[in-house]
């Protein structure tokens, strides 16, 4: 998966569009200093979103917004 393009949506909050889901629209929610999925405008078109979708989307934003070290660090991460 690829992120396409992204945006800034309004406070604390980003869009972005990804090769995969050509038609929904992910929005990001910024929590302390990275992003997370706060909501998908899913289509019916695109395959369904599944939880491994969700982290690489989280993982792909962050790290283009230069926000990966700290969402690489934060408390909820397991392993």
């Amino acid at each position: 998966m690829q992120l396409v393009r992204w945006s800034y949506s309004r406070r604390k909050m980003v869009r972005g569009y990804f090769d995969k889901f050509p038609h929904s629209t992910v929005y990001f929610r910024r929590i302390r200093r990275f992003y997370i999925v706060y909501m998908v405008d899913w289509d019916e078109v695109d395959p369904f979103v599944s939880q491994g979708d969700r982290d690489e989307m989280q993982h792909l934003i962050n790290e283009e917004l230069g926000r990966l070290k700290e969402y690489e660090q934060r408390k909820s991460r397991k392993g």
